[in-house]
């Protein structure tokens, strides 16, 4: 069996990869685009996708050369050789992808699909149309998909996989822990684009609660060693003794007292570590607008929104602040108007009172008991093996070097001849 594998951002390719490593040891042959990690992996990979992984219109450069990568894909998919494919976020370009493997009669299995419960819901009938099955990260998804048509599968976080295996460096936590002064984390996001868009209310948080608790210290975890060359900088400015690292997020958060976070998936990561904390995530204007108007849940934190077990607007009214909410573990703060003052006071707050500070962690050990398991990757490669069986002989024939095209209408007809294509898609797939 060969499977096609997409993904495009950084967090995708770790998935991928786990992902692979599965697929492998299931006998299955895995190609297809994503990054170093993949690769590393045992991917045969034909592009490095995680250098598009930016955010809007920023991608609109990179239009040439993702036309390219599609473009490729199809004539891969036209070569019959591939038995299924399977996207990993990264919605921009997958749709493009799962569009060529669909005329090709290729199945498609999307990993981690799109927050549409969240955002853009019409989404769905694009997904109905190009996808044989979905699988989920997260339990509420199943019913919100199946009430739309779609076959989904709840499998579980990967990311919980990767933090399960992870070993924390004990040296590192020995030599910079220390229990006399609180240790708070900012952390800006692995994208060059969130960093500069959240560092500055970040180091501006940390400044006020310096203020009012000069025993407070401060470290900001980095992605990379260019990024964290540039918050040195900015850091400098600050005049706020603050230490920067690269690859020691585990650790720095680990070592915290809290976090100051930009959302995205760290935000289980946090939830995995237990740590309280305080989540951020800079809007532009036509972005603050499609968020009230366009957004059908009331949280955009991962974590929050398993608190709830409520992905509707009902959780909360409509406009309602969510940075106090009781209710979540993880307070957010959207922000046209830099929120740094409301930041400091909640974690000076939390400092102050170890009975807050508990209860928020407490929230999270429970959430962490219900949801964190691992298993994830396997579940899901699990899944797709019994969804698609191919016969021993249809691979012998798929033995060649993809990215060398076959030419010719008629090994393409023979290949799809002897595979028996979407034999385990359901009927009700089969007719979208």
């Amino acid at each position: 069996m060969r499977v096609f594998i997409s993904a495009g951002e950084p967090s995708g390719d770790l998935h991928g990869a786990n992902l692979v490593h599965e697929l492998q040891a299931e006998g299955v042959q895995c190609v297809g685009f994503g990054g170093p990690r993949m690769q590393e992996a045992g991917c045969q990979l034909y592009h490095d996708m995680t250098q598009y992984a930016v955010m809007f219109l920023q991608a609109l450069k990179y239009l040439p050369q993702i036309w390219a990568q599609y473009r490729h894909a199809d004539r891969i998919f036209a070569t019959g050789q591939i038995d299924a494919v399977v996207l990993i976020d990264f919605p921009g370009f997958n749709w493009w992808v799962a569009k060529a493997a669909k005329r090709h009669r290729v199945p498609v299995f999307y990993y981690g699909v799109p927050q549409m419960w969240g955002w853009l819901p019409w989404r769905v009938h694009k997904l109905r149309r190009l996808v044989d099955h979905v699988l989920c990260k997260l339990p509420f998804e199943v019913p919100w998909f199946a009430d739309r048509g779609v076959t989904a599968h709840y499998v579980g976080h990967p990311y919980f996989d990767e933090l399960h295996q992870r070993q924390l460096d004990t040296e590192f936590l020995q030599e910079y822990g220390d229990p006399r002064s609180p240790l708070i984390t900012l952390l800006p996001g692995s994208r060059n684009q969130e960093v500069d868009a959240n560092l500055e209310c970040l180091l501006e948080t940390a400044v006020r609660i310096k203020q009012e608790m000069p025993q407070a210290s401060f470290a900001v975890a980095c992605f990379h060693p260019a990024q964290a060359e540039f918050v040195r900088q900015v850091v400098a400015s600050s005049q706020l003794p603050i230490d920067v690292f690269v690859k020691r997020t585990p650790e720095l958060i680990e070592l915290s007292t809290l976090c100051l976070a930009c959302s995205g998936s760290v935000s289980l990561e946090l939830m995995y570590h237990e740590k309280p904390s305080i989540i951020v995530y800079r809007l532009k204007r036509l972005q603050a607008i499609g968020k009230w108007f366009l957004m059908t849940c009331r949280f955009v934190t991962l974590v929050n929104l398993l608190a709830t077990d409520d992905i509707s607007r009902r959780a909360g009214r409509p406009g309602e602040a969510t940075g106090g909410d009781p209710h979540v573990p993880f307070p957010e703060f959207a922000w046209l108007r830099n929120p740094a003052k409301e930041m400091a006071a909640l974690a000076i707050e939390w400092l102050r009172d170890p009975r807050e500070l508990q209860r928020r962690r407490q929230q999270l050990i429970e959430l962490k008991a219900k949801y964190a398991r691992p298993g994830a990757t396997a579940r899901a490669a699990q899944y797709l093996v019994d969804q698609f069986q191919v016969p021993a002989a249809v691979d012998e024939i798929a033995d060649v070097d993809l990215p060398a095209s076959i030419s010719g209408a008629a090994a393409a007809a023979a290949r799809k001849a002897q595979q028996p294509v979407g034999s385990q898609v359901s009927s009700s797939r089969r007719a979208a």
